[in-house]
């Protein structure tokens, strides 16, 4: 039974292997805010078996308690899902990260990007995969790359950094954003993976028109699914996200 006095007990040994020298907050929110900020910033690295197995257990309850989903619940209509929901908690065969080019997440205490909630539910063992995978070199723009999932639900995790626009949107832009979404579906189907979610991928701080997007990334998967078979679930965040795919996919 993993009650609150087991959390507590877990969340300070992960807090004290982060930083020796941090008040301990007794508000159990703080606690989890403090421990998700010293995770964020953590460097790639070696990391000790107990804390492994306290942050597993923790961050496996964190995410029961949000709720899991599973991806065959979902309604599919010609192999594709406009689903609003948190991508952290789907059971699913792949998802999408939207990363940066240094592929090792979010490094801002508890920024709520897609990549920084992604690395803090997988747990530290993502950052450091990610690491032995681009050994610190930056990643091309529009190329996947995959690693374990650990403690999310789904198997896989697929980063992809899209393009960024700080300018007028130009064709360039565009073909990034297609290869992008293209080299996740391909690297997920070399894998033999059955489903994949994907969020939306360069919009927000990246700058990409959402409208624009969307339609690049509905085309693409429709054209991909012609030829394969997969399920595709489009994961939305806001009203306008959803009623933009929602028009789109019909």
């Amino acid at each position: 039974m993993y009650d609150s006095e087991s959390m507590r007990s877990d969340e300070e040994l992960m807090i004290r292997e982060l930083s020796s020298n941090v008040f301990f907050p007794e508000d159990p929110e703080e606690r989890f805010g403090l421990l998700r900020g010293l995770m964020n910033v953590r460097l790639p690295g070696p990391v000790s078996e107990r804390f492994l197995q306290a942050q597993d257990r923790y961050l496996s309850y964190r995410i029961e308690q949000k709720g899991i989903t599973d991806a065959s619940s979902l309604d599919f209509r010609d192999g594709i899902c406009v689903w609003r929901g948190d991508i952290t908690a789907l059971r699913c065969d792949a998802i999408v990260n939207a990363a940066n080019d240094r592929m090792l997440g979010c490094f801002a205490p508890r920024h709520n990007c897609i990549d920084n909630v992604i690395h803090t539910y997988a747990g530290v063992q993502l950052r450091n995969e990610c690491f032995s995978i681009t050994q610190g070199r930056r990643w091309p723009t529009g190329m996947a790359m995959i690693t374990g999932a650990y403690n999310l639900p789904c198997k896989y995790v697929i980063h992809v950094a899209g393009p960024i626009v700080n300018g007028p949107l130009t064709d360039h832009h565009k073909d990034l954003l297609r290869e992008s979404y293209r080299s996740c579906l391909m690297l997920a189907h070399s894998r033999g993976l059955r489903n994949i979610a994907f969020c939306c991928i360069s919009t927000g701080v990246y700058g990409f028109p959402k409208r624009e997007a969307a339609e690049i990334a509905v085309d693409e998967v429709s054209r991909y699914l012609e030829d394969h078979e997969m399920e595709v679930v489009f994961d939305v965040f806001t009203d306008e996200d959803e009623a933009i795919y929602r028009a789109l996919v019909g």
